[in-house]
């Protein structure tokens, strides 16, 4: 079986797209034999432009064979992704060419990856699996505010949408909060393989009691308009006081609009820390007291299931989330001991951890239940099944 894997976004680049896809590749090349390919065409690291990790453009391991696209430099604005990924589209595209497939197989959370299999696969005449991370149109919809602009792109967007998901033979939802929105597509196979804790956080010890002088929230991750840090943390902080101290480890494209209005309102409880690797992560939590999580306001939110859920949900600290919808839901469904608050709630979100019981909770249940490992392994057998069907 040769296997064609689309992710914009591969080891060792750190984001929530690299660590879903790189353990999902290493388990699909686990169930087949070394004579199958797996061949993986992704970027060389870029989420970050404050992040550089030395790799290779191209290499084989066993029976994955990765091809690293390196990208003009950007840094994370709209005009400047949409370029950088005009360029793995057309490189992809010219890689890919000559080379004969059963499947393709594309993770995606920009459409446009998606899209791209789905040309891929009409052209070799080979079926399509897509694994939807993130519902694009809708986030476009809630992002965009300029009215001349954003209705001709959401039309186009719509376009190449119907495109790409009446081709698939099948769709992997990565939350259920999206199934009202793919109900239109009667033509395909669904699933729900959602995020999961990788092996690093399953084994997280028991957190030590720390001094309670100061307490500690961290966030790890993303810094853009999608998260809408800039709109909660600075409120917060002030509200909060010098008893409590932000921590965000991490980069995007409003971090400096979040520098900004800290570096005005001279806010000092808030510490803003480069993107670091998991192991330094990991030494990061066990630092802290509590967990963060935030998501902007908007109505395209709702359906989604954060990543973040995951990893902060395999330790024993408290998580505190200011997210709706699904995401709320899930939370209050399969965690213990958390804060929920409405996004953007700067004064609901200090007046319920002021009046916060504070302890550590192990979530042994949770751990079992999500660990990545098992999830993987159910998506890639039914990947091969796709692949090895007749068509």
């Amino acid at each position: 079986m040769k296997i064609l894997y689309l992710t914009f976004y591969f080891e060792p680049d750190l984001c929530a797209g690299s660590f879903r896809n790189t353990p999902l590749a290493k388990e699909l090349s686990s169930l087949l034999d070394l004579k199958d390919r797996i061949h993986v065409v992704t970027t060389m690291p870029n989420r970050y432009n404050s992040f550089n990790e030395e790799t290779i453009s191209h290499e084989v391991t066993g029976n994955i064979e990765i091809n690293r696209i390196k990208l003009p430099s950007h840094k994370s604005g709209l005009i400047d992704q949409s370029l950088a990924f005009i360029y793995y589209f057309f490189q992809t595209l010219k890689l890919t060419k000559s080379r004969e497939y059963d499947i393709v197989f594309a993770s995606s959370s920009r459409l446009f990856t998606a899209f791209l299999g789905s040309i891929i696969s009409k052209r070799k005449k080979i079926p399509f699996y897509i694994d939807i991370r993130d519902i694009f149109v809708d986030t476009m919809n809630d992002v965009f505010k300029d009215k001349l602009l954003k209705y001709p792109i959401l039309l186009f967007l719509k376009f190449i949408e119907k495109h790409t998901f009446k081709k698939a033979f099948h769709i992997n939802l990565i939350s259920e909060g999206f199934k009202s929105y793919f109900t239109k597509f009667k033509n395909t196979s669904f699933s729900y393989y959602t995020n999961g804790i990788d092996p690093e956080f399953l084994n997280f010890p028991i957190s030590e009691s720390m001094p309670n002088a100061e307490y500690i929230i961290t966030y790890a991750g993303n810094i853009g308009e999608g998260q809408g840090l800039h709109k909660i943390i600075p409120e917060a902080a002030k509200l909060l006081g010098s008893k409590y101290k932000f921590r965000i480890i991490g980069d995007g494209g409003m971090k400096n609009e979040l520098e900004e209005q800290l570096k005005n309102e001279k806010i000092n409880n808030v510490e803003i820390i480069p993107p670091t690797n998991r192991k330094g992560l990991i030494s990061y939590y066990h630092s802290t007291h509590f967990l963060f999580l935030h998501l902007n306001d908007y109505k395209a939110f709702k359906k989604v299931l954060p990543s973040k859920i995951f990893e902060y949900g395999s330790t024993d600290k408290p998580i505190i989330a200011g997210v709706s919808g699904f995401a709320a839901k899930f939370i209050e469904n399969n965690l213990t001991n958390y804060i929920i608050f409405s996004p953007g709630d700067a004064k609901g979100f200090g007046q319920l951890l002021k009046n916060y019981a504070f302890e550590y909770t192990e979530r042994l249940e949770f751990q079992k239940r999500f660990a990545r490992s098992n999830i993987n392994r159910e998506m890639a057998k039914s990947i091969i099944k796709l692949g090895s069907q007749q068509f």
